[in-house]
């Protein structure tokens, strides 16, 4: 085993002997519970409890690669008191995690203060907020999570016991690692999987089929108790006349970005959903009559400000009806139909407005 730089690929034909196969094949059950969830979290938990078990380092995390940001957030970390350490984020190719991450190699560094590649900038917050107010890092293990010649995420072990480490402790690791990237990655293919399911070709929000699965929950009293939520039904005003007059392929093009408007003027916990057509519902956790009637007017505001249709430079207007659960309906069928039936009467009048369950069409 070196005690700095790359770690070979580990040698499976040296675990020969009868005690080193027994303890194999205990590994390879643990191996096989990994394989066996999709659930990214049970995943991570199991990495987890074998870290600590096989090489029961000071502090250890688990970081996974950001694609879209070209980084690395800490998914666990493992000794740690505070919640920061999410806001650590390490840049690809930057400290050891980030050289690890980028080359797709292995380290052990026995002094991290005497490696180049160390970074003290991506280590002072993880000291910081350590359980132990002594916590120093002198030492790391990093091993890369590699699946299908992708790097998916690192895993840092600080201040193990590195003369008690051997070639064949260290394969233990190499074979944990692999199956470990295996699972994540097999539970990154459900995730999207699911999110196909329940999202919306066209617009990229979320499809009618995911709004009745999560407003089951919201409106069953039991699972939420007496939290009120409100809906804003959308309807786009004279959509068939851009379908008519450019064509579907530019209708398609505006409901996405209606869609990016809507998302515009929400709050953090606000779901935007396309309900089918053009027509869209908006579900407003914890909101009650008052909140939602300004973020209707706020996203009124938004569509009457925004050109459509790039070069076209369309103006799209829409019909927006309100109600509030429970006071407007018990069932979820009922607020979605009061809601509903609020749009229909702005759409019967003079459009472009907003109308409020109880209240009705409201000066806009």
């Amino acid at each position: 085993m070196k005690n700095a730089g790359s770690i070979p690929d580990p040698a499976y034909a040296a675990l020969a002997t009868d005690s080193k196969l027994r303890d194999l094949l205990v590994f390879h059950n643990v191996a096989r519970a990994l394989t066996s969830s999709l659930d990214r979290n049970a995943i991570l938990r199991a990495i987890m409890q074998q870290m600590e078990q096989f090489f029961k380092p000071e502090t250890w995390s688990l970081l996974l690669v950001d694609e879209a940001r070209n980084d690395l957030y800490h998914a666990v970390a493992v000794g740690y008191t505070s919640t920061d350490m999410r806001d650590l984020r390490v840049p690809m190719g930057h400290g050891l995690a980030g050289w690890v991450a980028e080359h797709g190699e292995s380290l052990i560094v026995p002094e991290v203060s005497q490696d180049p590649r160390f970074d003290p900038r991506f280590t002072t917050l993880a000291e910081e907020v350590a359980a132990s107010p002594s916590f120093r890092i002198r030492s790391a293990i990093c091993m890369p999570l590699r699946s299908r010649n992708r790097t998916l995420g690192v895993i840092q072990l600080f201040n193990c016991q590195l003369d008690t480490l051997t070639d064949y402790t260290i394969s233990f690791l190499h074979v944990l690692c692999d199956y470990a990237a295996i699972a994540i990655d097999n539970a990154r293919a459900m995730e999207r999987i699911q999110e196909l399911t329940i999202t919306d070709d066209c617009t990229g929000l979320y499809n009618v089929r995911h709004l009745y699965r999560v407003l089951e929950d919201y409106a069953d009293p039991v699972a939420r108790g007496s939290a009120p939520f409100s809906l804003i039904f959308i309807d786009i005003d004279h959509f068939k006349d851009v379908n008519d007059q450019h064509g579907h392929l530019v209708g398609s093009h505006i409901l996405k970005e209606v869609g990016q408007t809507l998302r515009a003027g929400l709050r953090r916990q606000d779901i935007v959903f396309r309900y089918g057509g053009d027509e869209f519902v908006i579900l407003l956790p914890g909101a009650g009559k008052r909140p939602a009637q300004h973020v209707a007017e706020r996203i009124l505001k938004n569509m009457r400000e925004r050109c459509f249709g790039n070069v076209l430079s369309l103006e799209i207007r829409a019909s927006l009806g309100v109600a509030t659960w429970p006071e407007d309906g018990a069932t979820l069928h009922e607020i979605i139909r009061s809601a509903d039936t609020m749009m229909y009467l702005v759409k019967g009048a003079n459009r472009d407005n907003i109308a409020i369950a109880g209240r009705g069409i409201i000066a806009s």
